[in-house]
């Protein structure tokens, strides 16, 4: 009886230094293999920019796979990608506010599901699914909104989101062989 108090004070202690060490620790590892990416925009009006982590393809099969289609993803590695507008936008054809909000995704074959939510989550996944399983908070969806995916010629080998103009504004995300982008107005 006596050791599986022990044992119960071992475990308690662990635990604990995991979530007020271990936690830290592990960001800083994980923002090596996918480091931090900013995209802005700043001309006609519009104060934009993204942050998110960007994970290297390395050989592996991207969409359909390492990301699975038809489920939903947090765009990148580490905590959820934001996007934040400095004042009211329209993207892909519906209004948003300004603001920062949480972006998600989720692929299919030949469409991409772009969901802004009000929320952001401290991480994008809960650490016991291994990462399958997102915290979004499904009911702080603010809208979504599909694209058709671009297939690309060339290999991308690190996730790359950033704002394309040529005589509209796009918000571009690109890897593997895939692109898919959203038009963003004032």
């Amino acid at each position: 009886m006596k050791f599986l108090k022990w044992l119960l004070v071992v475990i308690v202690v662990l635990v604990l230094a995991f979530f007020l060490f271990g936690k830290s620790y592990l960001k800083e590892q994980t923002k090596k293999i996918s480091p931090e990416k900013t995209a802005t925009y700043g001309k006609n009006g519009m104060d934009l920019t993204v942050n998110y982590s960007s994970p290297f393809k390395k050989g592996r099969v991207i969409f359909g796979e390492l990301v699975p289609y038809d489920v939903v993803w947090r765009t990148g590695a580490n905590e959820p990608t934001t996007f934040t507008t400095g004042n009211n936008i329209n993207i892909g054809g519906k209004s948003l506010p300004a603001g920062t909000y949480s972006l998600w995704t989720i692929p299919s074959k030949d469409t991409w599901t772009f969901i802004f939510n009000s929320e952001i989550p401290d991480w994008g996944v809960t650490i016991f699914s291994g990462g399958k399983k997102t915290t979004r908070n499904v009911e702080a969806d603010v809208f979504q909104i599909s694209v058709p995916v671009q297939q690309l010629s060339q290999t991308i080998e690190s996730l790359s989101i950033d704002f394309e103009e040529n005589e509209q504004l796009y918000l571009s995300l690109a890897w593997d062989k895939t692109k898919v982008s959203l038009s963003i107005n004032k």
